[in-house]
């Protein structure tokens, strides 16, 4: 694959399925920049150290399908909908993460119209999409220790609808944007009137609001922030998305589709933040688990004994890179507040934990910056305590220095740090006992 040194990844122009899912690999020319460029992961996932195809899996979807083959559980299939809430359910998924996506990046994009946007619900760890007449409901979950599995359950009416593996999701989900492994994206895209993509960017907190959107309802208001959702580029030549102020501010989606098809006719602005700095999080975690991983199989140095010198550099720059994220350097600041229309604020923040002051790192701030404390919530996923102990260990320290204020090039404040430190301390299990108070 041939790179150019830009920011965006050029699509071609399908209008097939198959064609529509594989084109963001096969024409991917470019990362976010060039750092990410020169830190292309590229060992195989059937490495022994990972061996992603055919090790166990313990993600919550494999879990709902063993359930299921066991008899243990059972879902309802409706009629309008099939299999989807009753996954959403039995994941424990809530109906305001709703999002809405109208680009043909999927699997099933013949059915992906700017009328007819694919859906997606999420929580921490698995994400589910459905399109209205579509064959199969898509799942991605993420595992522990090998990254996200892709799964497709037919909507069909049968006892156990079996939890396929479609090899061709790989296709697009190890990549470039992906860190490379496999893992999730979130892009802004360039689309025409039937939804098919010219061009897009991956979209983390760290992209301007300006930048965002492309290809996405947006429920909820933004106050003078502009945005490129809502929008299709109408223009053969050259394409662009304009920023029209009858497409910012949207109370809901009534007025664009047919809203009754879908569970709620909202497109969260808050979910569709949070989702956006939860993709890239969780690809520095799968990121970080396999590096380290493969580094001690080949007998590099992980850093395992506690000294510091003794990490490999590549391990160093990856765990540099992942806490960096984790507490929010380089967040693109919001030119006005935010507030989404279905309710995921609150319904997100509800989760915890919280510490005995009631704070907790969901609490979302939405005004000049996503999250009220800036350090993610994905400190708290399955795959972060499953990261070897190496990697936990230059993590915690990395974190620490951080924190302490012995790193003030994170630009974090005193109170900010303070508070973090506090509510980690109480909520976190495993945190070392380092984890004092910081005194600058």
């Amino acid at each position: 694959v041939t790179r150019r040194p830009a920011r965006y990844i050029c699509l071609v122009r399908s209008t097939r399925a198959i064609s529509a899912l594989t084109v963001l690999t096969t024409t991917l020319l470019v990362l976010v920049g060039t750092a990410q460029q020169n830190n292309r992961f590229a060992v195989s996932p059937r490495h022994p150290a990972i061996e992603y195809g055919t090790r166990p899996r313990t993600d919550r979807a494999a879990r709902l399908h063993a359930q299921l083959r066991a008899g243990e559980v059972t879902l309802a299939f409706d009629r309008e909908r099939g299999y989807l809430r009753a996954l959403l359910d039995a994941l424990n998924i809530p109906i305001e993460s709703q999002t809405l996506v109208f680009s043909h990046t999927s699997l099933q994009a013949d059915f992906i119209t700017p009328e007819t946007p694919r859906a997606i619900y999420f929580t921490d760890d698995v994400a589910v999409a459905w399109i209205p007449g579509a064959p199969a409901i898509e799942i991605a979950a993420l595992d522990p220790r090998q990254g996200v599995m892709f799964y497709a359950v037919r909507q069909q009416v049968i006892p156990a609808p079996p939890f396929e593996r479609p090899r061709t999701c790989v296709e697009c989900h190890i990549s470039d944007t992906t860190l490379g492994v496999p893992g999730l994206a979130v892009g802004s895209t360039v689309i025409d009137t039937k939804g098919v993509p010219f061009s897009a960017i991956p979209v983390d907190h760290r992209t301007a609001l300006k930048e965002r959107w492309g290809g996405w309802y947006v429920t909820g208001d933004t106050g003078e922030g502009p945005h490129v959702g809502n929008t299709v580029a109408t223009t053969a030549i050259n394409p662009t998305l304009e920023i029209d102020p009858a497409n910012l501010n949207l109370p809901s989606v009534e007025d664009r589709i047919d809203s009754a098809r879908y569970l709620t006719p909202y497109s969260d602005a808050a979910a569709l933040m949070v989702l956006e700095h939860q993709t890239h999080m969780t690809n520095l975690l799968t990121r970080t688990g396999w590096e380290f991983r493969v580094a001690a199989h080949e007998g590099r140095a992980t850093g395992g004994d506690g000294a510091p010198s003794a990490l490999d550099p590549a391990l160093a720059k990856t765990v540099d890179a992942l806490v960096d994220y984790m507490v929010f350097v380089d967040e693109a600041p919001l030119d006005d507040a935010v507030q989404g229309s279905a309710g995921f604020e609150a319904v997100f923040e509800k989760r915890g934990p919280f510490d005995s002051q009631g704070r907790t790192l969901r609490s979302l701030d939405l005004t000049t910056r996503l999250f009220r404390y800036p350090c993610s919530y994905m400190i708290y996923t399955a795959a972060f305590d499953a990261l070897p102990a190496a990697a936990q260990h230059a993590v915690y320290e990395r974190l620490w220095q951080v924190l302490s204020g012995a790193e003030p090039a994170a630009r974090l404040l005193l109170d900010d740090r303070q508070a973090i430190v506090e509510i980690l301390r109480e909520t976190k299990p495993g945190l070392p006992s380092y984890f004092e108070p910081p005194v600058r």
